[in-house]
């Protein structure tokens, strides 16, 4: 791509891309070279004539090569917009997803009212991740504040950080715990994205998931439904009463997690499906004792 102009460059890589086999080779190549060289989204059209300098030519080619080998895009740029945050991503966190949204939009309503009813909501954010859930929540409902647990100390820096970028560091705390094992105290919601990924699955995952999310947040054991048995067991000494369980679920999980959180004394109260029409999120409250 010597002395390429940035039409140019941008043909050159949906060919390398799409010539590598990647699907949305054209995508991808647009999304990796507006990153590198952080560029708006109309400059391909109105700044398509500039030529690169060799530094931004050999960064576009380190991007495009870490992409032909199946690199997630965020993961090469480093971020990924989720709601109306800009996230940091590391190698011990999981690339936040879109219907992992839904989540967060089922959840907002419910923390609303408890901070205009209460003057608050506290929210326990278990495998926090990237912190993507208990931040977005934070951000979209002023008044309430949120602990986000993990295993992992990369992911608890990323999820600092990624409180300080989006503001909401003053109302945010990363606590260090095998799900509740650190946790003191009671929320008002208990939310989580869990590992639910069957073990024996995890090899069959596309290689942008297997080789490059963090299997500590992929493997839900034998079932993929380890995390939920040790949450619903642990989640009543946390919950405030008229408080809130909330997950993420594989797309056939529902009546199993259902299942699960009614032998621990919760009823659903919803479930919502993810932009595909898969059953995404489930939401439960302490069972009504007769």
């Amino acid at each position: 791509m010597s002395g390429a102009t940035l039409a140019e460059a941008l043909a050159t890589a949906r060919r390398r891309l799409s010539e590598a086999g990647l699907a949305d080779g054209a995508l991808d190549a647009r999304l990796l070279i507006a990153g590198v060289l952080d560029l708006s989204p109309t400059a391909f059209v109105t700044d398509g004539a500039r030529a690169l300098d060799r530094e931004q030519q050999a960064a576009i080619d380190r991007a495009l090569a870490r992409r032909v080998a199946r690199e997630p895009v965020h993961r090469i740029l480093g971020r990924r917009a989720f709601s109306r945050l800009d996230l940091a991503l590391s190698p011990e966190t999981l690339e936040p997803r879109p219907d992992t949204e839904v989540l967060v939009d089922t959840l907002v309503p419910h923390a609303t009212r408890m901070v205009a009813e209460t003057g608050g909501c506290r929210i326990l954010d278990l495998g926090t991740g990237t912190g993507a859930i208990c931040l977005a929540l934070l951000d979209l409902v002023a008044g309430a504040t949120g602990v986000g647990t993990d295993l992992s100390p990369g992911a608890l820096e990323t999820a600092r950080r990624n409180a300080d970028i989006n503001g909401v560091a003053g109302r945010f705390e990363a606590v260090e715990s095998d799900w509740f094992a650190a946790v003191t105290g009671v929320f008002d919601i208990i939310v989580s994205n869990p590992p639910y990924i069957v073990h024996s699955v995890i090899g069959t995952l596309d290689d942008e998931v297997r080789l490059y999310d963090p299997i500590l947040a992929l493997d839900g054991g034998d079932d993929g439904l380890d995390a939920y048995r040790t949450i619903a067991a642990g989640a009543g000494d946390h919950l405030r009463d008229n408080g809130l369980v909330a997950y993420e679920i594989g797309y056939d999980q529902k009546d199993q997690v259902t299942a699960i959180m009614r032998e621990n004394g919760f009823a659903r109260i919803d479930a919502v499906k993810d932009f595909g029409g898969n059953d995404r999120v489930l939401l439960f409250t302490k069972a009504a004792v007769v």
